[in-house]
């Protein structure tokens, strides 16, 4: 009989449908809410995507998750309450990102998890208390730096490359030992989870310039990790960001379904081809938009669609941009921007990067010097990109002063392992309220050094310092002004943001030994 080794993983939900993610042990018929989806298989593992439908708006909805009719989930042993599909609409949205797995058998030396305390906190509290959505901005997995058992284990099965993931099977174990943790497992299967990647679940600096990318592609293993790296995400991370109806258009999806055999190799030549980069554009795009009735989520891939062979260095290709512009629009009261990297950095912080792309940029040894610079201090946030990073402001701005402009416009984001909140500001007035949210890490320490260095970076006279700097070397004037309104915050980690109408507030909870505390709470 088959059985359960990840999920269930609660993913896409509206009003009348959701889809719910698994992975099994081997082939077999999994029903979820009397749907019934057959597994695809990877490799050795098998996974299903269940989609529910006929569900009523504003409901609740328990389920089990059966393989073959018998019932794998929920456990009979299990602490925590049953799971559950909840069609009511968004008023609590958490989000936060980096979070490393917790090692096995050894001291956490990283400190609590931020979302198992919340879950933990959960699990006493009735379902109208509960949050309706969560986003991870990015490093779900840490795929080049595995926790001691991942390198044993990776060991065991080959002596080289020393401890580096390169295949399928080996990320999914780098995603079996995240997301079995109980805590976390319960909570994915209540709460509707959006993902983007960020550069740990490919490998540091991933994608940050074009002299990077010609250095991994000398690796003779690079090829295979980056393959497996983006199949993977398909599976364990792309497939449940898209609706029933999105699923049902997928070209892809539809031949991994209907294939009745092993689609690695067809995976494997998808994430191939999603690499390149072809005509100033890439043929996948990971981007996407999920509407929470009146709030909608814009989730932008700053990683894989960043185009670094042409004049320019951008963020995101010209063409995954309109598209990003045209779903940006519309009647709402709320547009949240999901960014893994964020759009308004500590002000010296910000400025520096804008310079260091133009020095990158020169002939000989100072572009040499610039790009070793960038490398190092991992400068590839959005005013790294400077074209990009006015861009967004441009568009941000727009959406602002527009007939139909929403309550507040918030960029949600993370790696960069401090949080803070910030607003901007144009140089006319505009009628929705624009902030920068940042929440990072989830579970995750920094050196030291982090700290004091983010503090500097905050410091007006330094920023004062390198905006003359930048004048001088010709970077243009900052399209936004921003300034901010809290942080910055270091530890472990949640983002909350609760929406009432035309209302929101932020809420940043930190991990204690002893659960929460409530580190920030700003009404936007």
């Amino acid at each position: 009989m088959a059985e359960l080794v990840l999920g269930p993983v609660l993913r896409h939900v509206d009003p009348t449908s959701a889809t719910v993610w698994v992975e099994t042990d081997a082939a077999c018929a999994v029903t979820v809410a009397g749907h019934r989806a057959r597994t695809f298989q990877v490799g050795e593992q098998h996974f299903a995507l269940v989609v529910v439908e006929g569900l009523t708006p504003g409901t609740t909805t328990p389920y089990e998750v059966r393989l073959d009719d018998e019932v794998v989930w929920p456990r009979p042993d299990s602490p925590f309450p049953p799971p559950s599909i909840r069609t009511t609409p968004v008023r609590r949205l958490l989000f936060g990102s980096c979070r490393a797995a917790k090692p096995e058998g050894m001291p956490d030396k990283l400190g609590p998890d931020a979302l198992d305390a919340y879950a933990l906190r959960m699990k006493d509290q009735p379902h109208d208390e509960w949050p309706d959505a969560l986003v991870l901005l990015g490093d779900q997995v840490y795929a080049d730096e595995p926790t001691p058992r991942i390198t044993r284990w990776l060991a065991e099965r080959r002596p080289e490359p020393a401890g580096e993931v390169v295949s399928f099977r080996e990320y999914g174990e780098l995603y079996h030992e995240s997301w079995a943790d109980p805590e976390i497992r319960w909570l994915m299967s209540v709460v509707p989870t959006s993902m983007i990647f960020d550069d740990h679940d490919v490998r540091d600096d991933w994608n940050t310039s074009r002299t990077w990318r010609e250095q991994m592609a000398g690796k003779r293993w690079w090829p295979e990790r980056i393959r497996a790296g983006l199949a993977s995400y398909w599976v364990y991370q792309h497939l449940g960001n898209l609706s029933p109806d999105e699923l049902a258009r997928d070209a892809l999806y539809d031949k991994v379904r209907s294939s009745g055999g092993d689609v690695q190799a067809l995976l494997e030549d998808f994430a191939e081809q999603a690499d390149r980069e072809v005509d100033g554009g890439k043929s996948t795009r990971w981007s996407y938009r999920r509407d929470f009735g009146r709030v909608r989520l814009l989730v932008i891939d700053t990683r894989s669609g960043r185009i670094l062979g042409g004049p320019q260095r951008l963020m995101v290709g010209d063409r995954e941009f309109d598209w990003i512009e045209e779903n940006a629009e519309g009647d709402v009261d709320h547009l949240l921007i999901g960014s893994s990297l964020p759009w308004l950095m500590p002000h010296a912080l910000s400025h520096f990067q804008s310079m260091n792309e133009r020095m990158a940029g020169l002939p000989g040894w100072r572009g040499r010097v610039g790009e070793k610079v960038r490398q190092v201090a991992d400068l590839e946030h959005w005013p790294a990109f400077r074209a990009s990073f006015e861009r967004l402001a441009r568009l941000l701005e727009r959406i602002a002063r527009s007939d139909d402009a929403p309550g507040t416009v918030c960029v949600l984001s993370g790696d960069v392992h401090h949080s803070y909140a910030a607003r901007a500001s144009f140089p006319s007035a505009v009628d929705s309220k624009v902030y920068q949210l940042v929440c990072s890490p989830v579970h995750n320490d920094p050196p030291w050094v982090f700290r004091p260095a983010f503090r500097v970076s905050w410091s007006r006279p330094v920023a004062r310092v390198l905006r003359w700097w930048a004048d001088r070397r010709g970077i243009s004037p900052d399209p936004v002004a921003w300034r901010k309104l809290s942080g910055p915050h270091f530890g472990n980690s949640v983002g909350v943001l609760e929406i009432d109408g035309r209302e929101a507030r932020f809420r940043l909870e930190t991990a204690t030994d002893d659960g929460l505390r409530e580190a920030a709470a700003l009404a936007l």
